[in-house]
């Protein structure tokens, strides 16, 4: 397994890479909070999971779900998806992560 990582200053800039990739039409995406990190494990290609992408900061999350507006890069909690025009954000907090306890180990090589 390889992984490439690339690092936000906040949240809102992860947000926004992470809202700029996602597929079109897909409005709810996850968001991991592990280990004191804020990240996301994507494929650098779609034929093959073996090469990741962690896309990650080490600002602070409150668990929540997220709605965020891309044209003032700002988030907020909210307790539901109510709007087409905004992307949302499932934060979860796993107890343990394999693949991510090893792209951590790695990083903080």
């Amino acid at each position: 397994m390889r992984f490439e990582y690339e690092e936000f200053l906040s949240v809102n800039e992860l947000l926004v890479y992470m809202a700029s990739i996602a597929p079109y039409m897909k409005q709810l995406l996850p968001i991991t909070c592990y280990k004191g990190y804020i990240f996301s494990l994507l494929p650098i290609s779609q034929l093959s999971t073996e090469h990741l992408m962690m896309v990650y900061t080490k600002e602070g999350i409150q668990e929540n779900l997220l709605e965020f507006d891309i044209s003032s890069r700002t988030h907020k909690s909210v307790q539901s998806v109510e709007r087409a025009d905004k992307n949302y954000f499932v934060v979860i907090r796993p107890n343990s992560a394999t693949l991510a306890d090893k792209a951590i180990e790695n990083l903080e090589k």
